[in-house]
């Protein structure tokens, strides 16, 4: 399979099934997707220099190259769950406007974890992560905030736990970093792993998006503890913001980031139904592709430059990265990766939390889990998603997002529409970006 395409001013060709990416000339550019190359105009020595290229290429294996045989196993009782997502809050102080998860009541009733059920939920990974020895949990929300005592509590036993059964958890956190102060900062950076902080970038578009709960500002509630926490930071960290319908520039939300002092930046777009204000449409589209183009150009002349700047989506290893098996089998929501309410019912991921038809278990009875429906998402991958098969950018987002294929589908087997549209646009841009300052800007 092979995919070309044009980055700005340069053409790339790119063959899927071995990673390869090209930087190729225009006239190797139309030689490639024509089907007759000899009444392209070019002189025919041209012409076959250009085939004996490319067919050279693919002796090497870089280009039309087979797909290689991959086989998986969905032998549940084999596969460890690695990774957990504990919503200690299901509250926030926020009231997003385009929250998934209808502003913390994850359409439930406002609620807190206590710290008997997180710890449940503890023993709950520990149980059924098998053999695996390196674990992670993420304290979610809601704002995990809300709940401080319950995530130094949570933090004190997993560590007494993890050295018992000879494992080790990795915390993070992710908030909107309204409860931020030096308490909270010098924990959150002495113990986490990684920190997520929730800014949608420019002042006003913040401030419009993701107000306090009386319907006030609340950028600067944020800005300066955020800044504060992270110009003390030794390990990861990224911004995370989302842009809707209201700011398709949003560019400029990564540049005022940026120049607010953060350099590892993430705006995804938001995930809404169609009808829904603030939803991205296909008529958005064209707006949004020249949107990514131009953050691909700011972001070219930042690298060149010696700058820093880091936008999660453009940044992919296309040199090494994951392994085939990961890249096909994705996030692994529903059966290497869980998320536990704070009733203790535990879901496929964060986004099915509130989906009663997504329940796996409660880690108050238990440490079980519905080896049906874990066998079920196992079975959901790149292989299985017809609509995949053909996608040039299959093994970058390995089939997308389950919970929103469900929501909007109806089927986790049927990814989101407007989410592999977006999606593909960025792995072009990712390949161009990396092209581009691989070869200097030439």
């Amino acid at each position: 399979m092979i995919h070309s395409f044009k980055f700005l001013d340069n053409y790339i060709l790119t063959d899927v099934e071995s990673g390869s990416i090209h930087l190729v000339d225009a006239a190797t550019f139309q030689v490639i997707n024509s089907p007759l190359p000899y009444s392209l105009g070019y002189d025919k020595a041209i012409v076959d220099e250009i085939l004996s290229e490319l067919s050279q290429l693919k002796e090497a294996g870089q280009y039309e190259s087979e797909p290689v045989a991959v086989s998986l196993d969905y032998d549940v009782e084999k596969q460890p769950i690695k990774s957990l997502c504990l919503h200690v809050a299901h509250d926030c102080n926020l009231r997003c406007k385009y929250c998934f998860a209808d502003t913390g009541e994850f359409e439930g009733a406002r609620m807190l974890m206590s710290e008997g059920t997180a710890k449940q939920a503890i023993d709950f990974l520990i149980a059924n992560s098998k053999n695996r020895k390196n674990l992670e949990l993420d304290f979610f929300g809601g704002e995990p905030l809300m709940k401080f005592d319950v995530v130094k509590k949570t933090v004190e036993y997993g560590r007494e736990q993890a050295k018992a059964h000879d494992k080790l958890i990795n915390f993070t956190i992710t908030t909107n970093g309204i409860n931020l102060n030096t308490e909270t900062a010098d924990y959150i950076n002495d113990n986490m792993f990684n920190v997520v902080i929730s800014l949608d970038g420019r002042r006003e578009v913040h401030d419009f998006m993701r107000p306090t709960a009386n319907n006030k500002p609340s950028y600067d509630l944020i800005i300066e503890k955020a800044k504060r926490l992270i110009s003390t930071r030794k390990g990861e960290y990224y911004i995370r913001g989302t842009f809707t319908a209201k700011n398709l520039d949003f560019a400029s939300d990564v540049l005022a980031l940026y120049n607010a002092g953060f350099k590892h930046i993430s705006i995804e777009p938001v995930v809404l139904g169609e009808n829904e204000p603030f939803a991205l449409t296909n008529e958005h589209l064209p707006r949004i592709y020249d949107e990514y183009e131009r953050l691909s150009n700011m972001i070219i002349a930042n690298k060149l430059s010696g700058g820093d700047l880091n936008f999660f989506h453009f940044s992919v290893d296309f040199s090494h990265g994951p392994c085939l098996k990961r890249r096909i089998k994705g996030c692994g929501a529903g059966f290497e990766y869980v998320a536990v309410a704070p009733n203790g019912d535990v879901y496929p991921c964060h986004q099915f939390v509130g989906n009663e038809d997504f329940i796996m278990g409660n880690v108050g009875q238990g440490t079980k889990v519905n080896k049906e429906m874990q066998k079920e998402f196992m079975k959901c991958n790149v292989l299985t998603k017809q609509k995949c098969l053909d996608c040039f950018a299959k093994y970058f987002c390995s089939g997308g997002c389950a919970a929103n294929a469900q929501k909007y589908n109806g089927s986790i087997y049927i990814p989101h529409e407007m989410t592999c549209e977006l999606l593909k646009k960025r792995t072009e841009c990712a390949m161009g970006i990396f092209a581009k300052t691989l070869n200097k800007g030439e």
